[in-house]
């Protein structure tokens, strides 16, 4: 499946700018969650969700697709785009 906006799953995760301002003594939204622990709660490496979060990666399995939007507390259609698996396209 593909991250339908980068933008959008940022307002449900914490990115460093976040925490910039958390340290700053900034208030922050709580009802975010940490890279680290949705990565772990989802049984990916951290580095993945980051990579979400910094558009430096868009796609994934419809399982962790759905895994991510399970602990979100969210449709999965509110952040990934169905996709055709590269490996099932056709070639013109």
């Amino acid at each position: 499946m593909r991250l339908a906006s980068k933008e959008r799953f940022k307002t449900f995760v914490y990115t460093k700018q976040d925490m910039d301002a958390i340290k700053a003594g900034h208030p922050s939204d709580f009802r975010k969650i940490s890279q680290r622990k949705l990565a772990k709660r989802v049984g990916v490496h951290p580095s993945f969700i980051n990579h979400l979060v910094s558009g430096y990666r868009t796609d994934c399995t419809t399982e962790v697709a759905e895994s991510i939007a399970e602990v979100l507390g969210l449709d999965v259609t509110v952040l990934f785009d169905p996709q055709e698996p590269i490996s099932n396209r056709k070639t013109a």
